[in-house]
């Protein structure tokens, strides 16, 4: 800010030079040539008044210069340059940490969504071996139904055979068949009884 000062000074202080200058040579022409040409003074009445203007000028700049404030405005501007800056700066550094954070969470929610499919792999297997247990108590539980009501069965084979051998020997030891049973009838009743033995067993 104080180069642009600088410089109107600088530029302020070399116009008043220049105007000096040509103020005193354009006087210094006047005495000199002042007999030759009977229109000196008229010119450097004019000359004059043009010094006197390009002056005034030069002061209006410099006042509306001032008046501007140009260094307050680029101090104003420097300063919300900077500003900008700074924010930008923080804006970018909110954004990384939030990267970060959705990192973090990304990774956390990968790791929980790799446990929830390795625990429902894991009840998978549970169930898996509990119903194949149950089937085997189940079917464990069949096969001794099958093999109890077969032995019962085969009970009451035997003893229904055992009641009817019972009863053809009482028969024939009280004697009702001893004229009526032919040797064909005897042996049709010992082939009978054999028959249901083999089937019992």
């Amino acid at each position: 800010m104080n180069m642009v000062s600088d410089r109107s000074k600088k530029i302020i202080i070399t116009l008043a030079y220049i105007s000096a200058v040509v103020l005193l040579a354009s006087t210094g022409f006047a005495s000199e040539g002042g007999a030759h040409h009977p229109d000196s003074g008229a010119q450097m009445k004019d000359f004059g008044w043009r010094v006197f203007n390009f002056a005034v000028l030069v002061a209006i700049l410099v006042w509306a210069l001032k008046k501007a404030d140009i260094k307050g405005s680029l101090a104003a501007r420097q300063a919300g340059i900077e500003k900008s800056l700074k924010d930008a700066e923080a804006a970018r550094d909110a954004a990384e940490a939030k990267l970060r954070q959705y990192g973090v969470k990304l990774d956390q929610a990968s790791k929980e969504i790799d446990e929830l499919h390795a625990a429902i792999i894991r009840e998978g297997e549970l169930e898996k071996s509990r119903i194949i247990a149950e089937a085997n108590v189940a079917a464990e539980k069949i096969v001794a139904q099958a093999a109890l009501s077969a032995e019962q069965e085969t009970v009451k084979a035997r003893n229904e055979l055992r009641a009817e051998a019972a009863r053809l020997a009482v028969e024939i030891a009280t004697g009702k068949l001893t004229g009526a049973v032919q040797k064909n009838d005897h042996d049709r009743f010992v082939g009978e009884y054999l028959d249901k033995v083999v089937q019992i067993q």
